[in-house]
């Protein structure tokens, strides 16, 4: 409030793409992260049955069996201990964690053109760190 509309409009975008980026990564992270770095315990969406982008593509790249795999271990959440692992595996074999992130580096460009109208600044340089925090976090 108090913002010309374009403004507004800008701020808006940013924050709907640095959140999808966000996201993604978030949900990459779940399949790769190391847990002593991150302080995120990996896993956690496959046990809950989240459907995410890198199950996703590992799902539509998967053959029948591996289809086979995330309807039991997600839709169903019949999971057994060594799931996970297989998860993992799918995921890295299909190049989902790839995808996703690149997706996820889309966004994030996404956002910081949205800040193209403001002056360079120490506000505009505090959103543009904020993406590059939210997409490199994951190193």
């Amino acid at each position: 409030a108090g913002r010309p509309l374009a403004e507004e409009e800008a701020l808006d975008a940013y924050g709907r793409n640095l959140g999808v980026a966000f996201q993604l990564v978030d949900d990459a992270l779940d399949y790769a992260a190391d847990e002593a770095v991150l302080g995120k315990t990996v896993g956690d969406d496959f046990r809950e049955g989240k459907i995410s982008l890198p199950v996703l593509v590992a799902f539509a790249r998967g053959d029948e069996a591996e289809r086979a795999f995330w309807r039991r271990t997600i839709e169903t959440r019949e999971q057994g201990p060594d799931d996970l692992a297989e998860a993992q595996r799918l995921i890295d074999r299909h190049g989902a964690l790839a995808e996703t992130f690149d997706r996820a580096r889309g966004f994030g460009a996404t956002a910081l053109e949205a800040l193209a109208p403001f002056p360079d600044g120490a506000e505009k340089r505090a959103l543009q760190a904020v993406v590059a925090y939210c997409i490199e976090r994951a190193r």
